[in-house]
């Protein structure tokens, strides 16, 4: 937060105004994964099986919104089940996205032995600065995971889109019904980005697991308006996704 994935050469303009953000993702000149990903979180709440954390991010060049996230993660008999909120805490309107980026793994199996179930329809195409051009369908495509499909050697980057509107799942497995880890997420995130790893540090690591990131809106947002979300003053984002083991 406050925005998922990338903002091409980290610029945009909201309310006639243009701002420009550090450059985060440096190779590719961009502006990467938010503002919070490495400021520290207060603890508001803890027990064994749950924890809620909250941050105020205050006005700042590039991103001049007050604004105060939360982020609870649970322990449930169902796996980890996540809630994030935003609230706009300024005067005025702020430009919002959300999302998250776990990996997951099935324990001894790498992600070219795994089979895989996206119910996207659609999937963004990019350019290589990992910015969206446009949006294709999957169907009698390599990237339709409707039903499932081994990964193999397969390299995924790719932001799925025109998913489930009352929620999703993606499901990964050893073979179709059989030891599965799901990602899912409700309402609120009508994009996933699944990415194979192939660009992960060190090197032994790459495809070792596989990054199903739940977003709310797609990649440089900010700019194109896909999914975009604007949170007037005193106004509140919440949302929820989760991991959990099946078959």
């Amino acid at each position: 937060m406050p925005w998922p994935n990338r903002i091409r050469d980290g610029r945009y303009r909201f309310a006639g105004q243009s701002h420009q953000l550090p450059i985060s993702e440096v190779a590719r000149n961009n502006a990467i994964h938010g503002l919070v990903r490495w400021v520290t979180w207060q603890v508001e709440e803890a027990e064994p099986e749950r924890v809620r954390l909250a941050v105020e991010l205050t006005p700042q060049p590039g991103y001049p919104f007050w604004m105060r996230f939360e982020a609870g993660y649970q322990l449930t008999m169902g796996g980890l089940e996540v809630t994030v909120a935003a609230s706009n805490l300024g005067r005025g309107p702020a430009p919002f996205g959300a999302g998250a980026h776990p990996y997951v793994q099935l324990a001894g199996h790498g992600v070219d032995d795994l089979v895989l179930r996206i119910p996207a329809s659609r999937r963004l195409t990019a350019d290589g600065q990992g910015i969206p051009t446009g949006a294709v369908e999957v169907e009698g495509t390599e990237y339709d995971f409707r039903d499932w499909r081994r990964i193999g050697r397969f390299m995924l980057d790719t932001c799925f889109s025109d998913l489930p509107k009352e929620g999703w799942t993606v499901e990964l497995g050893v073979r179709p019904g059989f030891d599965q880890v799901r990602v899912w997420a409700d309402s609120a995130f009508p994009y996933v980005m699944v990415y194979s790893g192939d660009g992960v540090s060190p090197p032994a690591r790459r495809r070792a697991g596989l990054a199903v990131e739940p977003m709310t809106c797609a990649p440089n947002a900010f700019n194109s308006g896909l999914g975009l979300l604007v949170l007037g003053p005193g106004e509140t984002f919440r949302g929820r996704w989760g991991v959990s083991r099946g078959g």
